[in-house]
């Protein structure tokens, strides 16, 4: 492709005040006002008033500018060009918003964490987020990520496990086998606290906000071995979920292993497994095995857990050269994790399956690291606490969003949502005291558009 020269583009005017940039705003903030966004908002937030803080518009404003791209503040200016102020009403000023996230107190933050979590529910209502059917099981992971940050003027920033400089994020998400995740709890910590501080309430927020969207069928709680401890995994069973936690190589996961008979592996297919012609073995070598097993077993009698360890073992490439040197631990290497699943609904090595998939948790932190999160924009801890909040809110309505449009759009990240559904340029035309959009012509993906659009769209009122 190439330019065309013969008529070559010799004026380009920013001069044409019917046009938008991004027209799928129109059908997301319609969902967003259907699930009562501002509502819920001016409801739930006591953001001081005296200064015109008008919550319910301005988280609005937020969310909207965050699904149509906006990773700062500054970048809430592109609300207000071309026929914006046509299609939406009260487009604040960026030093508005950034005044308004300042004015956050921790109170404030945990308040629209409530917003968040409500906003989500009624979302899940109107686009079945987590699916319909409650005999499908619905996956919950804990995890955490450090946000980058720049210069000595952020509150909480400092060198972490990672030894970046920044803010570390706390995410719980939501899945099934068939549905995309959505982030039902988040946290902002400070850069250098380990990970499962706080994990106890934002597992608890979790499951309350599971519980509510689905409230019947079974829920399993993945994390990894920063978040095996009895304040974690207690907090999961007491709520009715079973737990999937990865173990770390202690002497009691040792001796437990130890136990396993040498006929009670069975092989699995693995990660760049190939199978030999010959024999239809698996040349990777990767088995798995169990063995029953009681969490926490130096607490009180009425804080263990009952369950059972799954191990997978891979051969030990840098294993000692002379057989007679090496022990059990040296031969093999061992990945173990902690579960409390009815061996009858997950066996073995369904187990290991579904745990390995706790990965997924780490698409969402590179997603949100895409879009929202690419910077924490406020000097203030509490600022950009309220920041992650919104970037949650915006994530899942863009899910949403994706999910009413169907198609290959229902597991499709924010990035391309935004690029194909949101980032549609449009004409605003006005007839009849109504509006019209005028889509380009041959939008690849316009039949996925039109059904969001239609979706969302009020029923027809008769003109006065």
């Amino acid at each position: 492709m190439r330019l065309c020269h013969t008529q070559p583009v010799t004026a380009a005017p920013f001069d044409e005040p019917n046009l938008v940039s991004a027209a799928g705003l129109v059908p997301a903030m319609r969902l967003a006002a259907e699930a009562g966004l501002g509502d819920l908002a001016a409801e739930h937030l006591t953001v001081p008033t005296d200064k015109g803080a008008n919550p319910g518009g301005k988280v609005t404003a937020l969310v909207c500018g965050m699904v149509a791209g906006a990773d700062s503040i500054d970048d809430m200016a592109l609300l207000r060009h071309g026929a914006m102020g046509r299609l939406f009403d009260r487009a604040y000023a960026p030093s508005t918003l950034g005044s308004f996230l300042r004015e956050f107190t921790f109170g404030h933050v945990r308040q629209l964490d409530a917003v968040a979590s409500r906003f989500l529910t009624a979302l899940a209502a109107r686009s079945r987020l987590l699916g319909g059917d409650s005999d499908e099981l619905v996956l919950v992971d804990v995890d955490d990520s450090i946000i980058e940050v720049h210069g000595h003027a952020k509150q909480g920033a400092a060198f972490g496990y990672t030894r970046v400089r920044g803010l570390n994020m706390l995410l719980a998400t939501a899945s099934t086998p068939t549905c995309a995740p959505v982030v039902v709890a988040q946290r902002l910590r400070k850069g250098s606290c380990g990970s499962p501080r706080g994990a106890k309430r934002l597992v608890g927020d979790a499951l309350k906000t599971v519980r509510t969207i689905r409230p019947e069928g079974r829920v399993l709680v993945r994390a990894d071995s920063a978040f095996y401890g009895h304040p974690t995994i207690g907090t999961a069973v007491r709520a009715g979920a079973d737990v999937s936690v990865t173990v770390r190589m202690i002497p009691t996961i040792k001796a437990a292993i130890a136990r396993i008979a040498e006929d009670a592996w069975t092989a699995i297919e693995y990660t760049d497994a190939i199978r030999d012609e010959t024999t239809g073995e698996l040349i990777s070598r990767a088995e798995v095995a169990e063995v029953p097993f009681t969490a926490f077993m130096h607490r009180r009698p009425g804080e263990q857990v009952m369950g059972r360890l799954v191990v997978r073992r891979i051969p030990d490439f840098h294993a000692p050269p002379d057989p007679d040197q090496a022990s059990l631990f040296e031969l093999w290497r061992f990945h173990a994790f902690f579960t409390t699943t009815d061996p009858d609904v997950l066996d073995t090595v369904a187990a290991d399956k579904t745990h390995r998939g706790h990965a997924i948790i780490e698409q969402v932190h590179a997603d949100l690291k895409n879009s929202a999160l690419a910077h924490l924009p406020s000097g203030k801890f509490t600022a950009n606490s309220a920041w992650l909040a919104l970037a949650v809110m915006a994530f899942n309505l863009t899910r949403a969003v994706g999910t009413l449009a169907g198609g290959k759009f229902r597991r499709a990240t924010t990035g391309t949502i935004r690029r194909t559904l949101i980032s549609v340029p449009a004409r605003v035309a006005s007839s009849a005291r109504r509006l019209t959009l005028h889509l380009p012509e041959c939008w690849p993906w316009e039949t996925e558009w039109t059904e969001l659009f239609t979706r969302t769209a009020p029923p027809r009122a008769a003109i006065p």
